[in-house]
């Protein structure tokens, strides 16, 4: 494992230390977040959406950002690619009691765009301390933008889901995000949805392994 994070994660260069701690709880954090103006993404906000779940979770799945609904609403994953994500965690033995769910930036970007690297590093220090806070052993990054934006690598998400990494200390597995399921809805051997189903019982066995 140590050599894994010394040659840093699917190949991208190392990552820098975790940063000092900024944030005394999730509380404070939460607090910054809403009053948050770092980029032009809270000039177009209806919320900003923080996070869902439990705050002691030993699972965290962490996606690109709100759509619609969960700017709508300021809770993260509750629109139909939520829905999705719900019942594949769900059908393992995932649920609000013992995971955690937030977004790499925790404003909508117009349109549902894909976030850009501005507005990533502006929310890098919140999701960083909500890794922190949480401490959970495993992370998931659901789709490309969370692989970057946690990790920094620009690898294909087809080329690492359903691997197992080392990232600062935790075990960490890229999945299809939830949405790209919601287009591809083959549920034939190969398909996205059949990988996503391999991948997330190894999730299961994972955390039953670590508990």
């Amino acid at each position: 494992m140590a050599e894994i994070e010394q040659m840093g994660l699917f190949g991208a260069p190392p990552t820098s230390p975790p940063p000092p701690a900024t944030f005394a709880d999730l509380d404070a954090l939460k607090s910054a977040a809403l009053a948050c103006q770092k980029c032009p993404l809270a000039a177009t906000r209806t919320h900003v959406v923080v996070e869902r779940g439990h705050r002691q979770a030993r699972l965290m799945a962490i996606g690109e950002g709100p759509g619609q609904t969960e700017d709508e609403t300021g809770l993260p994953f509750v629109g139909k690619a939520g829905q999705l994500l719900d019942k594949i965690l769900g059908a393992v033995g995932f649920d609000e009691t013992n995971t955690y769910i937030c977004n790499v930036v925790k404003c909508r970007p117009p349109g549902n765009r894909v976030p850009t690297d501005e507005e990533m590093t502006g929310c890098r220090p919140y999701l960083l301390e909500q890794i922190r806070l949480i401490d959970p052993p495993i992370v998931l990054l659901l789709g490309a933008t969370a692989l970057r934006g946690v990790t920094g690598s620009r690898d294909s998400i087809t080329k690492v889901r359903g691997q197992w990494r080392s990232w600062q200390g935790r075990w960490v597995m890229p999945l299809f995000h939830p949405s790209y399921l919601l287009r591809n809805q083959s549920r034939e051997q190969g398909s996205p949805k059949w990988l996503t189903w391999q991948d997330i019982q190894a999730v299961r066995a994972k955390y039953l392994e670590l508990t």
